[in-house]
């Protein structure tokens, strides 16, 4: 393909779903929507898998990835309230839950049309099955570059970009304070740090760890699943995770993303701050679609892409008592700084 591909990478809760709708929108971009989260670092397992295996992590839920789709339920795609569906939310192949849904709505024949593509593919590494499937779709929709985003993908960056060499990377961020609020009335993410609560009390920090384990990822899954034996989901402390915990963890990101974006150069990372593309939608959606190709510079794309955004509404930072808002900032406040936030 002429145009390398692009991963958004974001903390989540601070407009990455919003970027996926708008390039949705585009006739040449595939949006590949939530392909990364339901298997984490599960999806570079394997060294070398061969097709079938492949096909068997898109088809069948592992316990990491129905845990994922109970938690997101409210956000899934698939109409499991439809009297034809296939599927309930415990045999869901997790591909089916968002990713292909967002491609069509005629997402029961693609799946079907995906099987033996996915299947014929040769023994090789993960990316490059990756890269052979989403080319095939791009292929299937007459799409010229595909893009992948998956909430709180900054989670995995490491791996993303480590895998994915030549593609361009947009990072887009939001207010730590309000995507700290935010990330607090999120079930994944609640029980994300609920899990990170209990696994700190064996003496090690998930976040912090985090790149360290993607670099000898093999060993960071059998990690992952080690965890996920010890611990159980229904007796995680929810309620003990604070505003304070949810603004330590997104500060935690922002470093993770700062280091790995560290050696890029400019003509691979683009950072776009959340308020501008509400302020001036407009002017933000025209860089980006250039960034990622200025040959898909489209003028009725824009007119149409600009009236998704919505203007910035009253901050929910601001309505949390005075105690819980210097909690916070103290969480956050490098995050805030290194991203030119006022204080």
């Amino acid at each position: 393909m002429s145009i390398p591909p692009v991963l958004i990478l974001s903390t989540g809760r601070c407009g990455s779903t919003m970027l996926t709708d708008v390039l949705n929108l585009h006739p040449r971009v595939l949006s590949v929507s939530e392909f990364f989260s339901a298997y984490q670092l599960s999806a570079f397992g394997k060294r070398r898998p061969r097709g079938d295996d492949m096909w068997r992590l898109y088809s069948v839920q592992s316990r990491r990835t129905r845990l994922a789709l109970r938690e997101t339920f409210h956000e899934l795609l698939y109409p499991f309230g439809d009297p034809e569906a296939r599927y309930t939310l415990r045999t869901v192949p997790p591909i089916m839950a968002i990713t292909l849904p967002n491609l069509t709505d005629r997402y029961e024949e693609l799946y079907g049309e995906l099987e033996p593509v996915v299947r014929a593919q040769p023994r090789q590494s993960p990316a490059d099955h990756f890269r052979q499937t989403f080319s095939w779709l791009c292929q299937r929709f007459d799409r010229s570059v595909w893009v992948e985003r998956s909430g709180g993908s900054l989670l995995v960056a490491p791996l993303l970009v480590r895998n994915f060499p030549d593609a361009r990377v947009i990072h887009i961020y939001r207010d730590g304070r309000d995507t700290s609020v935010s990330l607090a009335g999120h079930p994944a993410f609640r029980g994300l740090l609920a899990k990170a609560r209990r696994i700190r009390a064996w003496g090690v920090d998930p976040v912090k760890s985090m790149p360290l384990v993607q670099r000898f990822n093999r060993l960071g899954c059998w990690m992952d699943n080690l965890a996920d034996m010890f611990i159980d989901q229904e007796k995680l402390p929810y309620d003990a995770v604070t505003l304070a915990d949810f603004a330590a963890f997104w500060n935690g990101l922002i470093e993770v993303g700062r280091r790995t974006f560290a050696d890029l150069p400019s003509e691979r990372l683009l950072n776009v701050k959340f308020e501008d593309v509400q302020a001036e939608p407009r002017r933000e959606l025209q860089r980006i679609i250039r960034f990622i190709s200025p040959e898909l510079d489209d003028p009725d794309w824009l007119r149409s892409a600009s009236a998704i955004p919505r203007p910035q509404v009253r901050s929910r930072f601001d309505e949390l008592d005075g105690a819980e808002q210097a909690a916070i900032i103290q969480a956050c406040r490098p995050g805030l700084e290194l991203l030119d936030y006022p204080i």
